[in-house]
């Protein structure tokens, strides 16, 4: 599976629970406001996980979002802008923490992926 499909009848959490089935060290997080690259989100500005994607996203376009390994993290948030109206935040796993990917935004999905395998202490 590298595309995620996109609908107003989505639940946040479905939609983050089937990016992360892609990269387990991997995670996104929804966001009110924008964010510029290599700046941080605003917790206060998460959204609930039990919303609908309808209930946040100002294009309500339905389709496929790629979500290829060679697709560079600040590309990834920039499609979700620009195709659907919302504003995701890629984080990776660090340890027992989640990161926001700030200042990596430039690095693929999959070198992402590696780095928070490289710093899983349960990973084989």
């Amino acid at each position: 599976m590298d595309t995620l499909k996109i609908s107003d009848d989505k639940q946040l959490k479905e939609i983050k629970e089937m990016f992360n089935k892609k990269f387990p060290h991997l995670k996104i997080e929804f966001f009110s406001e924008d964010h510029k690259e290599g700046e941080a989100s605003a917790y206060k500005s998460m959204y609930d996980d039990e919303l609908y994607l309808k209930d946040i996203r100002s294009v309500h376009n339905s389709g496929e979002l790629s979500i290829d390994g060679h697709l560079k993290t600040s590309t990834l948030e920039g499609n979700f802008k620009d195709h659907y109206g919302v504003n995701v935040q890629v984080w990776r796993k660090s340890g027992n923490m989640w990161l926001q990917t700030t200042t990596t935004d430039d690095w693929t999905l999959s070198q992402q992926e590696a780095k928070g395998v490289e710093y899983d202490p349960n990973a084989q």
